[in-house]
């Protein structure tokens, strides 16, 4: 999917929401474990009460690959599903690579061409050459981490070198890289105080922003510091919305929390 192929879909959905399916067997409703693939079924009962209301999935592959051979193929079975039934949805693969060379290009070419990815996340600390062979694939995006959510972010992230904060040397260096009009960044809702110096350095470029709702992260500040002409943000939310019922309404009910998000977006986008 393009960029203007996803802006058109914000527009037209008035959503720039972002679904995280992170499948956790033991928090999903009782009797979708007596399903052949009770990850699959789960998915796919979500995907068709909200896909309406959200313009991204983003499957976090740990939750998947922690089933072994079965959890792997539950992923695939949903970005099939997404892509033959939904192929307007943007899909992200937050996998979180990043490693020399010649491994990122088979953790590219297993996420854009063999499971068909829109997008894969990515870790910037082993520079140029481990982000770069993502970004080769044409009409891909590769989502870079900025500055994230979590309470270590502050380990590393927002020192100083140089009088400058890493995040901020990340930001301005993967500039310079091949392609880098195909990057998106990760930058984490609860640290919507920076977004403003992350827009004086990425103006144009769509964020991934996690952290809204359960991490307790701004809607309103997210957006009043990091929209830019095009939108440019993805918010994402996912145990707000997928986990928000145990019983057999999980679908419903997944539907009314996206739909909640959603039109707080939409009021957003009309004032915008």
């Amino acid at each position: 999917m393009t960029t203007p192929q996803l802006i058109e879909q914000i527009r037209l959905k008035k959503s720039f929401l972002c679904i995280g399916l992170d499948v956790d067997l033991s928090k999903i409703p009782e009797h979708l474990l007596k399903e052949e693939d009770p990850i699959f079924a789960f998915n796919k009962a979500i995907i068709d009460a909200t896909h309406q209301l959200c313009v991204a999935y983003k499957p976090n592959t740990a939750f998947y690959e922690a089933y072994g051979l079965k959890g792997w193929k539950s992923l695939e079975r949903t970005i099939q599903y997404l892509n033959q039934k939904h192929p307007e949805i943007f899909t992200i693969a937050d996998a979180k690579r990043g490693d020399i060379g010649n491994t990122s290009s088979m953790y590219a070419k297993a996420f854009f061409e063999d499971l068909g990815f829109d997008s894969v996340t990515v870790a910037p600390y082993m520079g140029k050459d481990s982000v770069e062979p993502f970004l080769e694939f044409k009409e891909k995006h590769t989502i870079l981490l900025a500055l994230t959510s979590n309470e270590g972010a502050f380990d590393f992230q927002t020192k100083t070198i140089d009088g400058k904060e890493v995040y901020k040397h990340v930001l301005e260096t993967s500039k310079t890289w091949k392609n880098s009009e195909n990057l998106m960044y990760v930058v984490g809702a609860t640290k919507a105080e920076y977004l403003a110096d992350i827009r004086s350095i990425i103006p144009n470029s769509f964020l991934l922003v996690p952290g809204v709702g359960a991490q307790g992260g701004n809607l309103q500040d997210v957006c009043k510091y990091g929209m830019n002409n095009s939108v440019g943000l993805l918010i994402n939310s996912s145990r707000g919305i997928i986990y928000a019922s145990n019983g057999k309404d999980f679908a419903e009910v997944s539907a009314e929390k996206a739909r909640e998000l959603q039109q707080e977006m939409a009021t957003i986008l009309d004032v915008y």
